[in-house]
């Protein structure tokens, strides 16, 4: 701590932290170590996790096995960063990704490795499609969120973020997401009228970009008839079908993929957040092969090659991934998910649950009381966040390995929250 001039004592984060920090404003407190679904502050209280970096540590903090495997490659001289040389490190990633990912999915995509963000992958996907197909629209869908890089960011909907950007945002056309018109309306619809219709002024696209659960928009799930739908439209139309699976993906929705019971095959799929399984730094796209055109180093990244990531990566892959038990245990951790939230939804009038598998939330109708809720389960020992347009939903996104007992723990928190503040907000539902 220090005292500026005028002899207010603030914080090294408010005196030198830029004021784009984010999360940190919610938590008020200085995190110094972490293990599993939990978080130690400097004074040593501990909280329950259920922000899990934003979904970038589905298999929770400090994983003992990734950790032992990456104290040994450090010990051992392993390469740190290695370009895109090839590595050992990589070698054996890529092994137990073809391996245990792609084959037992019928998947002959291949991987390329960019820029550490997801934001870069959608960057690489975006152009990727555009050098394809030799056209430039893309249709993104409301809601979405793909980054905020410039190009991604065109392809996001989000107002706050979009103002970020200081120039025109462009080469994207939005279309209505599943459900964005209410019950009764199938939006597939007027895209494909929109698509057919040559007066429609809908530049053919490069490709179509989706989210299956849009994860900042607000936990918003499409249907998988939906999907298959827009999936059919993309090939009809001849551009390519792009699956953001950041957020979604590794495991979040249940599977793997967030798209692998849908019947569809997406020609790109972006991946970052958890896919080094240990919250390091990593992003790849999936491409089909006859789209695998970028010549060397057309598009890259000086730290593609972070070979940290990649030891952890393949352990994540081998650990969970290799016994099909995992995917079980995940089913029944999504029901108690489910169950739990249901009953924070009955306690709040007009509330509503959203989502998919272990990437669900709770519509409380405002961002206002989102946020009073999230904070009160703070001062209780627990960590969640909100999403949504105007960061309406109280959503959950707890590491993946969460034992039920810390899950039941950390909803019934969420659960004492909403019944002391609603009831200063609104009447409560009759139980």
């Amino acid at each position: 701590m220090s005292t500026d001039t005028s002899g207010e004592t603030k914080s090294i984060f408010e005196r030198r932290e830029s004021e784009a920090r984010s999360y940190c404003r919610g938590f008020p407190t200085t995190f110094i170590k972490a293990s599993g679904s939990h978080m130690t502050d400097a004074g040593g209280t501990e909280y329950i996790d259920f922000l899990a970096g934003c979904s970038s540590l589905n298999y929770g903090h400090n994983d003992p096995d990734m950790k032992a495997a990456l104290i040994e490659h450090i010990s051992n001289d392993g390469i740190a960063m290695g370009l895109d040389l090839h590595t050992g490190a990589k070698a054996q990633f890529l092994e137990a990704f073809e391996e245990h990912i792609l084959k037992p999915r019928g998947m002959d995509h291949r991987v390329m490795f960019m820029g550490p963000t997801g934001a870069n992958a959608v960057e690489a996907a975006m152009k990727l499609a555009r050098k394809v197909t030799g056209r430039d629209n893309i249709v993104a869908f409301t809601n979405g969120f793909h980054g905020v890089t410039l190009g991604a960011l065109a392809a996001t909907g989000n107002e706050y973020h979009r103002g970020g950007a200081g120039t025109t945002l462009h080469g994207v056309t939005r279309m209505p997401y599943d459900g964005y018109m209410g019950e009764g309306t199938d939006t597939a619809d007027l895209l494909a009228a929109m698509l057919r219709d040559k007066s429609s002024g809908l530049e053919a696209p490069a490709a179509i970009i989706l989210e299956t659960v849009q994860g900042e928009g607000g936990l918003n799930a499409a249907s998988a008839e939906w999907v298959r739908r827009v999936a059919d439209l993309a090939k009809e139309s001849g551009a390519l079908l792009i699956i953001d699976d950041i957020q979604a993906g590794c495991g979040r929705t249940g599977s793997f993929f967030s798209f692998e019971e849908m019947g569809v095959e997406p020609d790109i799929v972006t991946q970052a957040k958890s896919i080094s399984g240990f919250g390091l730094p990593m992003a790849m796209m999936l491409v089909k092969p006859e789209h695998d055109i970028f010549g060397p180093a057309e598009h890259n990244g000086t730290f593609r090659g972070n070979t940290h990531a990649f030891v952890t990566a393949r352990v994540a892959i081998e650990k969970f991934w290799a016994d099909p038990a995992f995917q079980t245990e995940l089913g029944e951790k999504a029901k108690v998910l489910k169950d739990g939230l249901t009953k924070v939804s009955e306690a709040i009038p007009g509330s509503r649950l959203k989502g998919r598998g272990l990437m669900r939330g709770v519509d409380v109708g405002s961002g206002e009381l989102a946020g009073k809720i999230c904070a009160r389960c703070f001062e209780k020992g627990l960590i969640i966040e909100t999403s949504g347009p105007e960061d309406e939903v109280v959503k959950v996104l707890a590491p993946l390995t969460t034992p039920v007992e810390t899950f039941e723990k950390g909803l019934a928190i969420v659960l004492e929250a909403v019944r002391e503040i609603v009831p200063a907000e609104q009447p409560m539902a009759a139980e």
